[in-house]
């Protein structure tokens, strides 16, 4: 097993709607050496998506998106936060993106109100043994919301060549009532209101990953998604379009240093 697939952690590859596209650690490829001697390493970069303009819209767009891993992570008091050689528990932070939306993106949306973009930011955890993989991750929004978010998934993992790595596997995700209202409820007097939505589980779906180390430093991502809105969001006037897919590629640069 790669040692990057032994060592996992977030990363924030995330869409214009509102959930991470990818929420493991995609970066292939074994460290060397002097990387594997450092207390963080960490790969950055950026993707194009396409994907639906907003959750529950009929209009797709293409969106530049920041690409974050950790493959090491110290935390001072505890140490290296990481999974076993090829099972074990793990943790890792998890961080999210949700793109600003405005009455004029949708008929739709005639009557709502301007949400600014919103960050999202908290941990995620699981359990690895061999090719399966499992985790659950929950984040808190900032500026455009302040709800939580959470996205549970199992994963299958296949190692076609030291530096090819293949991913897929089923997501679920829910959203508190507050995230609800903000994205789904539409007030009184609106064309398409009342409807006030609450919190519980928002979409299902599935995720197909490729990254290729092109070097020991320089990744390549490739990754196909699909999420079915469903029960209060899928209800919702504003949603126009249940089915939501997703596309993108990205290139990261891996960074290593000490820094206590």
């Amino acid at each position: 097993m790669t040692a990057s697939l032994r060592i996992l952690a977030g990363l924030a590859l995330a869409s214009v709607s509102s959930h991470a596209l990818a929420e493991d650690s995609f970066t292939p490829g074994d460290l060397t050496e002097e990387q594997a001697s450092k207390r963080y390493v960490v790969d950055i970069g950026v993707a194009g998506f396409v994907n639906p303009k907003y959750d529950g819209a009929d209009e797709y767009i293409i969106y530049p998106l920041p690409l974050i891993a950790f493959s090491r992570f110290y935390l001072p008091g505890f140490g290296q936060v990481k999974e076993g050689e090829t099972q074990g528990l793990f943790i890792y932070p998890s961080f999210g993106f949700v793109g600003e939306r405005n009455p004029s993106d949708s008929s739709s949306l005639t009557g709502t109100t301007r949400v600014p973009w919103a960050g999202e930011v908290g941990l995620g955890g699981g359990f690895r043994h061999d090719w399966f993989r499992a985790f659950i991750e929950v984040r808190h929004g900032f500026n455009g919301h302040r709800g939580f978010v959470g996205r549970a998934g199992i994963d299958v993992i296949t190692e076609v060549t030291d530096r090819l790595t293949f991913v897929f596997g089923p997501r679920v995700d829910a959203a508190d009532g507050s995230y609800m209202n903000t994205y789904f409820s539409v007030a009184a007097g609106t064309p398409f209101g009342p409807y006030t939505a609450e919190g519980g589980f928002k979409s299902v779906g599935g995720v197909v990953r490729a990254s290729y180390a092109l070097t020991d430093s320089i990744g390549l991502h490739l990754q196909g998604g699909y999420d079915r809105l469903i029960g209060e969001a899928a209800d919702s006037p504003i949603t126009q379009n249940d089915n939501m897919w997703s596309v993108g590629f990205g290139a990261t640069y891996r960074f290593a240093w000490d820094m206590f």
